[in-house]
């Protein structure tokens, strides 16, 4: 990607400086700074890119109670949604032909996602994390997955894999063409990637766009996509779009519900207690991700599930 003229925010997903001022948010989940972030929407592309990019300050903005590091008994939501991935990646390793399959997960902490595929996919026999997080590597060889400590740019290896999960990932870094680019080269003739990603035209996203949207995820949201902007992407990176859906954003909807009433000061978030451990999260889980369910079949909803292919 060509670099931006100086002062000039880039577009994170295409590289044009053609960009308009969306929506500037604040760290409302884990109060880990009280500066605001800007974001800007691409005239060529639709996506969002947060300017500048916070790249050295990884360390302050992931902090310990982050929701991938921190031990938990999972909720009922939880647990309805583990349930739901289950079903999601029988669905998806039945589409694979072989006797023996490979899988990898980047950002996958201690892999407990490629726990949920191996418990429904009996054929899968090598699943590798790849993730900056070193706290997780003792847990995920434990649970029997191979680990690298890096960044997915940074990962060698002669392996490929049939199934490779970025899930929750591409929105977090500061070239998603060049990632996708990446798995690309890792992935098997045959195989499949699975992507899950925000997206930003939503209703959600409208209602809270100029009060700290949860889908921003401020200011660890780098790159936020619409369904045309992720397919442009896709398609820089050689990937074609298998199958694109929209799905539930429950957790978009309780971060800006959670915002709106500490706004009003009737909920108080702290770095020590951050939203994700508020005792209403997860009711709001709940509530949201039914309301997002029921309204599904005529609406945009602000997750995608994109199912992509070597081309």
């Amino acid at each position: 990607m060509n670099a931006p003229a100086a002062g000039l925010p880039v577009c994170l997903a295409c590289g044009t400086t053609r960009m308009t001022h969306w929506a500037s948010a604040r760290d409302v989940e884990y109060a880990t700074t009280p500066e605001s972030f800007d974001y800007w929407r691409c005239a060529a592309c639709d996506a969002l890119s947060i300017a500048p990019v916070p790249r050295g300050r990884l360390g302050e903005i992931y902090p310990d109670t982050y929701y991938s590091f921190a031990e938990s008994d999972p909720s009922l939501a939880e647990r309805v949604k583990q349930a739901l991935d289950r079903r999601m990646f029988a669905r998806l390793f039945g589409g694979i032909a072989g006797d023996r399959l490979a899988a990898l997960d980047v950002g996958g902490g201690a892999g407990w996602l490629l726990g949920q595929a191996k418990a429904v996919e009996p054929r899968l026999v090598h699943t590798q994390v790849v993730d900056i997080d070193g706290s997780a590597k003792a847990a995920a060889e434990a649970a029997g997955h191979a680990f690298f400590l890096g960044r997915i740019e940074e990962y060698e290896t002669d392996a490929r894999f049939d199934v490779i999960l970025l899930l929750n990932l591409i929105e977090h870094v500061d070239d998603p063409v060049a990632v996708l680019a990446k798995v690309r080269g890792l992935l098997k003739p045959g195989g499949r990637i699975l992507v899950k990603t925000p997206n930003h035209d939503s209703l959600d996203a409208r209602l809270f766009r100029h009060n700290s949207w949860g889908g921003l995820h401020a200011p660890r949201h780098w790159v936020v996509f619409t369904p045309e902007s992720f397919r442009t992407a896709a398609t820089r990176a050689g990937l074609g779009i298998e199958r694109l859906t929209l799905t539930q954003g429950a957790p978009f909807w309780a971060v800006s519900a959670l915002e709106w009433l500490a706004r009003r000061r009737l909920v108080r978030v702290t770095r020590q207690r951050p939203m994700a451990a508020h005792p209403l999260f997860g009711p709001l889980l709940a509530a949201f991700g039914a309301i997002d369910m029921l309204r599904r079949p005529f609406a945009r909803t602000s997750q995608m599930f994109v199912v992509l292919k070597g081309t």
